[in-house]
């Protein structure tokens, strides 16, 4: 996938999109030295990033041409990831209404299998998208 936005370019040119069904997404992003923290971690700004990406792209994945503008975005930061990890990403499209649309975004380290990993970050992302 080609980003469009330059910082979406620069820090999730990588990522693979899994899975898309009506409302929901599921994609993919290998932390990379660009993605870190002075301490060697993630840092918090990639985990907000992929909540905007993914909320914008759990809407257009219901149908919608525009994605709309954000309103409101919050990000809970419950555990890190490092260098190397695989992240596993989750958009839920929860309502797409005729003004707003609200998501709700979950971000794994990606696990063996069918388990899944622990979760790193988790988000919710309201974007205005009356036509």
């Amino acid at each position: 996938m080609k980003p469009n936005s330059t910082i979406y370019r620069l820090l999730l040119g990588d990522i693979e999109i899994v899975s898309a069904t009506k409302g929901v997404i599921v994609a993919r992003l290998r932390v990379q030295p660009v993605h870190l923290n002075s301490k060697g971690t993630l840092h918090g700004t990639v985990s907000a990033c992929l909540i905007d990406w993914a909320g914008g792209l759990a809407i257009a994945s219901t149908g919608m041409d525009n994605t709309g503008l954000s309103t409101d975005i919050h990000t809970t930061f419950v555990s890190t990831a490092k260098h190397g990890d695989w992240l596993e990403i989750e958009g839920r499209a929860t309502k797409v209404g005729g003004s707003l649309a609200f998501t709700t975004i979950e971000i794994r380290k990606a696990g063996e299998g069918a388990n899944q990993g622990p979760v790193v970050s988790t988000g919710t992302h309201t974007k205005y998208v009356k036509q």
